[in-house]
């Protein structure tokens, strides 16, 4: 009688099952033998034992022999008809929607879903949004009233009859989001099979998963084996930063802008304004439908902006070329010229309110400071790794246009994170540098109190500045 046949299905029943590592091998059992190799002559042994040829190692098995019809009626069970891949429609290059004058880009994130179904059904349609449980503090309620929950069946919302509730969490197999619990690994595994659809069944399918951004810490090793495996998605942290300061240090980051820029096919972006959420989101669909195309990470925030800010040129012409530097990375917003600059302030993602705030007090001491906007630090990285490129190559040239060399002037950057992430921008020119950024953990405070105990508030942007200028 075998093991199994002695197991009573009456009660829990465990299987200790003891093998010896490497057995018939000259290794067996060895305590070493995780990282041991045959040599040669032990392999040939092998080779001979198994009735193999080591100068032949891919022979097939005789058809006519019992493993050979094995092998033959699996390969019939297991064929698969070939699929036909199904395009996505045409990404649009942009919605058309002008901004509230003041709005976060994690507000402007549930705007730009609900607006993407309205301009691009098509497109919308192949979108799946998840969520560790934070569907409604990122901003998906809009959406999630559109488009529904996705369940195997419809299940019965026990608070229809709450009046006062604005989100309708209505389950069905027509639903378009998946809530998935405080789970992170299990919510970037599920992305990656959302992502791999259109390789496995030819229907490919955009998913966008949102997560409060510290925790991606928690989901990265599975999230990159996704992506190294062709699990293409779209990720967005939010809240991110110390500017999510009421909520403590347990959700507040510093080192995912550093973390996701280093991740490879991966494009992290920390857009500052709404319109250029607008103009990164639908590069990074635009991307995610491609099946050689980049997955992404999105930094937002919940602080509110200003997006007069921004400076939006109106001019068609203009706003194109505006909108072709934020894909590319990132844009000048001053008014006067590089080669008039006696500082520049490099910023990105919310922080850009303290820099062009520092910009204009610094104006007021005599200072001529201009400023850079980054979309994407990772993007501006390649560019610059890519100048020493001898082979033929796509390369942006978008460090040299928002750092010319003939122009050179030093440089502060700042970002709600780790200073690290821009310090590369020293190397573009040979540009004295200061980085300001969060290199501690955070605490419970107001929003200046926060930027101000980590030196990324306007004074600190300020008084860097005067440093590097001398006065």
């Amino acid at each position: 009688m075998s093991t199994f046949d002695a197991i009573d299905d009456d009660r829990p029943t465990v299987v200790f099952a003891y093998t010896i590592k490497g057995k018939g091998l000259a290794t067996e059992g060895h305590p070493g033998n995780h990282a041991a190799q045959l040599t040669e002559a032990q392999m040939r042994e092998l080779a001979a034992a198994s009735g193999m040829d080591l100068e032949d190692p891919w022979v097939t098995f005789a058809p006519d022999t019992p493993a050979g019809r094995f092998c033959a009626e699996t390969a019939q069970r297991l064929r698969r008809e070939p699929v036909t891949d199904h395009a996505v429609a045409e990404v649009p290059a942009e919605l058309g929607f002008t901004p509230r004058p003041q709005i976060s880009t994690q507000a402007a994130l549930g705007r730009f879903l609900s607006d993407l179904k309205h301009v691009a059904p098509e497109v919308a349609q192949r979108v799946v949004t998840l969520s560790p449980d934070v569907a409604t503090s990122t901003n998906l309620g809009g959406w999630i009233n559109k488009t529904g929950i996705w369940s195997p069946a419809g299940r019965h919302d026990w608070f229809s009859d709450d009046r006062e509730r604005v989100l309708r969490w209505q389950e069905g197999t027509s639903g378009q989001h998946i809530e998935l619990g405080i789970a992170e690994v299990n919510l970037v595994s599920l992305a990656g099979e959302l992502g791999s659809t259109g390789q496995r069944w030819g229907q490919p399918l955009l998913p966008i998963a949102t997560i409060y951004d510290p925790f991606i810490n928690r989901a990265l090793e599975p999230w990159t084996f996704s992506l190294y495996a062709g699990g293409s998605s779209i990720m967005v942290g939010t809240p991110s930063g110390v500017s999510l300061a009421p909520e403590g240090g347990a959700h507040q980051s510093f080192n995912t802008p550093s973390v996701t820029l280093e991740i490879p096919g991966l494009t992290s972006w920390e857009p500052a304004f709404a319109q250029d959420l607008e103009w990164t989101l639908l590069e990074a669909l635009r991307e995610l439908a491609d099946p050689d195309g980049d997955s992404a990470y999105f930094r937002l925030t919940t602080r509110p902006v200003a997006q007069e800010l921004a400076g939006v040129p109106e001019d068609p012409l203009l706003r194109e070329r505006r909108r072709d530097q934020v894909i590319a990375g990132g844009y000048r917003l001053s008014a006067r010229p590089a080669a008039e600059d006696e500082v520049t302030l490099v910023g990105a993602g919310a922080i850009m309110t303290e820099v062009i705030a520092a910009a204009a007090r610094l104006e007021s001491l005599g200072v001529r400071a201009g400023i850079v906007c980054l979309s994407s630090p990772s993007k501006v990285f390649r560019s610059v790794q890519e100048r020493s490129e001898v082979r033929s190559s796509v390369r942006s040239a978008i460090a040299d246009e928002l750092f010319p060399a003939a122009h050179p002037a030093p440089l502060v950057t700042v970002l709600d994170g780790h200073p690290h992430t821009l310090a590369f921008l020293s190397g573009v020119r040979g540009d004295r540098t200061r980085n300001l950024g969060v290199t501690e953990f955070g605490q419970a405070s107001s929003v200046s109190q926060a930027h101000a105990l980590h030196g990324i508030d306007t004074d600190s942007i300020v008084s860097a500045a005067l440093d590097l200028v001398g006065r």
